[in-house]
């Protein structure tokens, strides 16, 4: 549920980016760990899955959604372990973030989202099963 997220960088998302956001969260559930899930006008666009790291899952979603990636929003099962996941969906253009949190290195993950102008939530909860 979106009223229990907790902004941990950027501004308040709109409406919008809110309803995809949410809509990536609860979709990431059903992908295969480490999944990223990207999201815009509430369909996915593109999803990396199965991966080993965050990173190669970052940058499967990116190539799957193309030029749909600008603007979209992105979802992950789980934390960002390091900030380089999460750099690659900056880099490729998203503009919002929903993730569990909870890192040792959240601060590194914050500090990239504000370098990159994205709007990130915590969700405190992860979907990561094993």
């Amino acid at each position: 549920d979106p009223n229990n997220w907790r902004l941990a960088c950027g501004s308040p998302a709109a409406k919008e980016t809110l309803r995809d956001l949410e809509f990536a969260w609860r979709s990431v559930r059903s992908v295969k760990s480490n999944a990223i899930l990207l999201a815009a006008g509430g369909a996915a666009v593109g999803i990396g899955m199965g991966q080993v790291n965050r990173v190669d899952s970052a940058r499967l979603a990116v190539d799957r959604a193309g030029d749909r990636v600008k603007g979209s929003v992105a979802a992950s099962d789980a934390f960002f372990p390091f900030a380089d996941g999460l750099q690659v969906l900056i880099d490729a253009g998203i503009s919002a973030v929903v993730q569990p949190g909870g890192s040792v290195r959240d601060d590194e993950v914050i500090a990239a989202a504000h370098a990159g102008g994205i709007t990130m939530y915590f969700t405190n909860t992860r979907h990561f099963f094993h």
